[in-house]
């Protein structure tokens, strides 16, 4: 008998980077969705990821939990999702993707054609191509649900054809509302049936976008952050 499919959402951020809700909030709203497997992938911490496993081991959710996070290379953010150790930021992207994989890791360009966000694209096809390519990434996050842009998400799914690599998608959750917006269909309910998936390139990316609404409120909370950060360095 064929094996069910299930979603993952491998691109979430909490308030430990630059999310809106805490650990315990992501887990209940995710909780509510018909999630399977969720990575915690704050920006360049572990922390938000670690908590969510501790909280894990006290309750019973109905989902299983990827540490993960989100690293700033020197030219874009890559995912790192199966690791137990941090990350090291502002290195090259192989050395990134070479760290990742040292920890038995798979390394996943995050939305690598986004107009606004730090991304790897403009130099992905160079790098990625040929018998020995000097990135070797594990996936393409091909759809990105915070994304304007419906072309950004396009390009990807075009270079990951291109390059035969795993085509994943993630919500890029910033707040609770969306969480699950984005998400990676794989064969299994398991994080390791995941992880096996993207390895076997038996996944999907599906989702739908934030919509305008979401993304004013992301918006604002950053603009809000930035202006209380002013305020805290002129007191």
């Amino acid at each position: 008998m064929e094996m069910r499919w299930s979603k993952a959402d491998i691109h979430i951020h909490t308030t430990y980077s630059d999310g809106m809700a805490g650990v315990a909030d992501v887990l209940e709203r995710a909780a509510a969705t018909d999630l399977r497997v969720i990575a915690i992938t704050d920006h360049n911490t572990l922390a938000g990821a670690l908590e969510a496993r501790e909280r894990a081991h006290q309750r019973h959710y109905p989902f299983e939990i990827v540490l993960g996070m989100e690293v700033s290379t020197a030219t874009g953010h890559v995912l790192a999702l199966f690791i137990e150790q941090p990350i090291a930021t502002g290195l090259s992207v192989e050395a990134t993707i070479a760290a990742i994989h040292a920890q038995g890791g798979l390394a996943i360009a995050a939305h690598p054609y986004g107009k606004l966000v730090h991304s790897v694209g403009r130099q992905l096809m160079d790098n990625c191509q040929g018998p020995a390519p000097i990135w070797r990434f594990d996936a393409l996050e091909v759809f990105n649900a915070s994304l304007w842009d419906s072309r950004d998400n396009t390009s990807a799914a075009v270079a990951a054809r291109a390059l035969g690599l795993p085509a994943c998608g993630g919500s890029d959750a910033h707040s609770l509302p969306t969480i699950g917006l984005g998400y990676t269909l794989f064969p299994g309910r398991s994080a390791a049936d995941l992880r096996a998936a993207i390895v076997a390139g038996r996944v999907q990316p599906g989702g739908r976008s934030w919509g305008w609404g979401n993304l004013q409120i992301v918006a604002r909370s950053f603009i809000k952050r930035d202006i209380n950060r002013v305020l805290r360095r002129s007191a």
